[in-house]
């Protein structure tokens, strides 16, 4: 491990930031109509459970990352392979929450700038970050967490004040039963925000203080769901749910209605910068961890040296991984969590956790 260390501040910082990311983006939970936001709550609760797993992990190898401790409890060789695995989902999902931000910004308001000059624009800065260190990084998220919270408790009012909300576009509760609210948590929500922090099993090893790690990740975890299913509610109880569920940016379609007293209206901005801060971060941290994950696996001392040609990597591949917007969102949300997320968020960590109970009891005995 090389000699960098983030506090418990900003582990939290980047965890929440992290977890909105592209969540805030797409309309999380929408198949399960009016109870979008009753999915994410299941899905935060299978995402603590999971979290637990991984802590646990951690804390058996605290000074490895996820590429660490796999070759400790799976064996050199195989434990190698799954971490190249996980090397390739980081570099994976590097390239997908691009193109969401590739996209958001196309529609939002540069459609006559290709795709191509965007993404370029975003993963540069991106990789300049990087390039500078983790630490970085780490303290750029500490000081911007500040700025997500204040423009979103701004846009919060605004949505308020405007009187656009109307709470009868959520109600009843569970109007058709419990089965469409646990079909859109397992497997969608479950995985996609939550499961995805398998992504901070690399970089917990950085903490200084590593007994925080459980304590500041559940707290993180949870205040970034109750800022997603807060969102989630808003958009229900302002355009309601034909729009939402129709709209491919639902909370823009929101923050698009503000209007008060006919003086402040157009302050698409503030959702704007909101999404492009997390979606920075997003991008970041699994382009970060996919670089960690190689460089401890092929043994390279400086991983700066890997930023370029991984840049290179996630730019081509966030612009080839679909054909078009909508192909890319049923792939994003159908296909995806299904089989790829659920095998390698919970099928090979719950593997790790079983192998090393079984080890613990057979050195007891």
């Amino acid at each position: 491990m090389e000699n960098v260390k983030i506090s418990s501040k900003q582990l939290f910082a980047l965890i929440v930031l992290f977890e909105l990311g592209s969540s805030l983006v797409v309309g999380l939970g929408v198949s399960a109509g009016k109870d979008a936001w009753l999915a994410i709550l299941l899905g935060w609760v299978g995402g603590m459970a999971l979290l637990w797993v991984y802590g646990y992990l951690f804390q058996q190898y605290p000074h490895l990352p996820l590429t660490g401790y796999l070759q400790k409890i799976m064996g050199k060789y195989a434990g190698w392979f799954i971490g190249l695995i996980y090397t390739i989902y980081f570099i994976y999902l590097a390239a997908r929450v691009l193109r969401d931000f590739g996209e958001l910004l196309y529609i939002s308001g540069y459609d006559l700038t290709p795709l191509i000059v965007i993404n370029c624009l975003l993963i540069v800065t991106i990789s300049y970050v990087l390039h500078k260190g983790f630490e970085v990084l780490a303290r750029t998220g500490e000081n911007l967490f500040i700025v997500i919270i204040m423009t979103g408790l701004t846009g919060i009012l605004l949505v308020f004040f405007s009187g656009i909300v109307d709470v009868k576009n959520v109600l009843p509760i569970l109007e058709k039963g419990w089965k469409p609210v646990f079909k859109a948590a397992f497997p969608v929500t479950f995985t996609f925000p939550f499961g995805e922090i398998v992504a901070f099993t690399m970089l917990f090893p950085y903490l200084n203080n590593k007994e925080n790690v459980l304590k500041v990740s559940y707290r993180a975890m949870s205040l970034s769901a109750a800022i997603l299913i807060l969102t989630t509610f808003l958009n229900l109880a302002a355009v309601g749910l034909d729009i939402t569920s129709r709209s491919t940016f639902p909370l823009l379609m929101t923050v698009g209605k503000i209007n008060i007293a006919n003086f402040i209206q157009n302050v698409d901005f503030i959702s704007i910068i909101t999404l492009i801060i997390g979606g920075f971060f997003k991008v970041s941290i699994f382009f970060y961890t996919a670089v960690m994950a190689a460089a401890d696996l092929f043994k390279v001392e400086k991983k700066e040296k890997l930023v370029l040609p991984f840049s290179i990597i996630i730019l081509l591949l966030s612009l080839q991984i679909a054909n078009n917007l909508t192909e890319h969102f049923n792939e994003g949300l159908k296909v995806v969590p299904l089989y790829i997320h659920l095998p390698l968020q919970t099928g090979i960590p719950l593997l790790l956790l079983i192998v090393v109970w079984f080890r613990k009891r057979l050195n007891a005995k």
